[in-house]
Parts: C-alpha cells; structure tokens; sequence
C-alpha cells in the first residue's frame, strides 16, 4: 500500500508498489491527461511534477515516492491560467496534442527552476519529443512565459474548462438578415 499526494489529495493506492506511476494515476486514479507514449522514458508524454521535479512516469514506481507530491497536467492550474498553458495557446503550439501535457509539465519544471532560459537551457531541459515537431513553437511559448513570470502582460487566451456552446454563442449578436433594398 503507498500513499503521497496527488494534485493536493492524499492518495492511498492498494497496488503493487512496483506498479508505475503512469498507470497509477490513469488508471485508479482516472487522470488520464498523463499520457503513456512509448514506455521507456524517452518521449515523455508522461511527465509529471514529482515534489516539483519533472519526471517521467513511465519509469518511476508509486513504491519509489512514497510520501511525495505529485501534480499532472490537471493540478497544474484549476482554469488553464498557468502561463506555460496560456503561452501553449498563444503560440498556438498544439497540432495533434498528443505530447503537449508532458511537453506543458517539464517546461513548468524547467521554468520554476530557470525562470528566464536561454534558448540552450530550454533545448537542453525540455528532451520530450513531439512528432510534429513544433519545437520553434514551443521555445516561443516557453520564452513567452518565462516573461508573464517575470511581471509581463498576462494572456487570456484558453477560456476557462466547462464553458457550453450556448454560452460562448450568447457573446456573439446574432446577425440580421439583410433587409431587401427598395
């Protein structure tokens, strides 16, 4: 049995402690943001925040952390206001998305440690890989919040979870036929 913390509740898991982290969290835990890509620790799809270190998920057991503090993509901010997830749409760096929860959690880590990179300190901390290839996005975007971080403007460009069509369409007036000419 082992317990730690994820995004802030305690968590008791009544599995073997070998089991890997990955799986903990996506398959008692429903978390499934944390995506598993290729098992090995080489993509880091699966990255999540370990007391506040990146690690891949894939390679750490529940047994290994015990006590600790885990955050996914879903505990790093309630309503997507995090600036690492604000410059991730401001950038627009998502294609396919799959790799973007892990890429978004260890440029968060590289971030909290080197609030203000340099272009080396970002290839050299962020090594997950993004078959799209969106690298020159994802600097920008990383560069972009390091500098919300540091006091710049904020961004408002991913609206709150949960928002329904209708409301989002109430924002907008409707348009009026055209009235015939005479």
């Amino acid at each position: 049995m082992t317990r730690f913390t994820v995004n802030g509740n305690p968590v008791h898991y009544k599995m073997d402690p070998a089991t890997p982290l990955l799986w903990a969290l996506r398959d008692a835990s429903n978390l499934t943001g944390t995506k598993y890509g290729c098992g090995l620790g080489q993509c880091g799809a699966c990255t999540v925040h370990v007391d506040g270190v990146a690690h891949r998920s894939c390679q750490i057991t529940i047994g290994a952390i015990e006590g600790s503090f885990v955050t996914t993509i879903e505990g790093l901010s309630d309503d997507r206001s995090h600036p690492v997830q604000q410059a991730w749409v401001a950038e627009q760096v998502p294609q396919c998305g799959y790799c973007m929860s892990g890429m978004i959690m260890a440029a968060a880590a590289l971030l909290a440690h080197k609030p203000r990179p340099t272009d080396d300190e970002i290839d050299a901390g962020i090594t997950n890989l993004c078959r799209c290839g969106t690298y020159p996005r994802i600097r920008r975007a990383i560069q972009r919040a390091a500098e919300m971080q540091a006091g710049g403007d904020a961004i408002t460009a991913a609206p709150p979870p949960g928002i329904k069509p209708a409301d989002a369409a109430a924002a907008v007036p409707a348009l009026s036929p055209p009235k015939p000419s005479r």
